[in-house]
């Protein structure tokens, strides 16, 4: 079974596609995942649908716009989630396993939080009262030649270039830079932080390791000017797709803990404490 670090390290943000629809075996194990319940740490349950040429009428598959973003798409993964606390990081965190998902089974994806006409995926995907759809993927077979507008894209958001380190890791406080070597067991789950998509690629997650107690905290160092789709803030789903790298991590290393909000955890100045994984006794 191919393991979860080479999963993360072969996915990529693609937004041109082939137009060959995916092979029915593939699509089935893929939809199964898709269907069945998803939960994410703090107990809100996102619901997803995949979106196809053959799902949804002719009318409705035109209006799916993505403004250019996208070429050659013939399938849509689009998620929903009831507002609620921490519901941005449980979406985040639920989606994103589903996109590995789709990276295992060979199949291309790409997060869109803000370039695609919501009006249009809300009502092919059947929103219900109550929820909000903060994004959707495109699915399918990568194309081999990525278009000008990918190109571009990916030059502008920096999509090839990662923090290192030292601006993101940190042991006990802010300023004290956590190395790889310094993280022992858990220096693979926070490459895979690391390497996590994120808006922008602006990489808004900062955490903070707690040697007397092995617990990791986690924390949105927000950037200016992300737009919220009603209640839920776009970083604060990076931040659930930066949780979902580092827990599917540690379980395959079988190194156990638990996700917990702590009323007392510090408080850092222009960062916004999101959550704590604190390593089984």
């Amino acid at each position: 079974m191919t393991s979860i670090s080479k999963i993360i390290s072969a996915r990529y943000s693609c937004r041109s596609f082939t137009g060959t629809p995916v092979d029915k075996e593939t699509l089935d194990a893929l939809a199964d995942r898709v269907a069945s319940p998803q939960r994410g740490p703090f107990g809100n349950m996102p619901r997803f649908s995949l979106l196809s040429m053959d799902s949804v009428s002719r009318d409705e598959w035109r209006r799916l716009g993505t403004y250019g973003v996208v070429k050659n798409a013939r399938m849509y993964l689009a998620g929903m989630i009831r507002p609620a606390p921490q519901a941005a990081c449980d979406f985040g965190y639920c989606m994103e396993k589903l996109i590995l998902e789709a990276t295992r089974l060979s199949i291309s994806t790409c997060w869109l939080g803000g370039t695609f006409s919501v009006g249009a995926f809300a009502a092919a995907a059947g929103l219900r009262d109550g929820e909000d759809l903060p994004c959707v993927s495109p699915i399918g077979y990568s194309a081999n030649q990525k278009s000008l507008t990918e190109r571009l894209l990916r030059r502008i958001a920096g999509s090839d270039a990662r923090k290192p380190w030292r601006e993101l890791f940190f042991i006990d406080r802010p300023g004290t830079p956590l190395s790889s070597a310094d993280a022992g067991p858990y220096a693979e789950a926070l490459e895979n932080v690391r390497l996590a998509p994120s808006a922008s690629n602006k990489q808004p997650w900062r955490i903070v390791r707690h040697e007397d107690r092995q617990a990791f905290t986690f924390y949105l160092s927000p950037a200016f000017g992300y737009r919220r789709i009603k209640k839920i803030a776009l970083q604060e789903i990076d931040l659930g797709i930066a949780m979902s790298h580092f827990d599917l991590t540690v379980k395959e290393l079988g190194l156990q803990g638990t996700w917990l909000q702590e009323n007392d955890a510090r408080v850092i100045e222009s960062w916004d404490y999101i959550a704590t994984w604190q390593a089984a006794d």
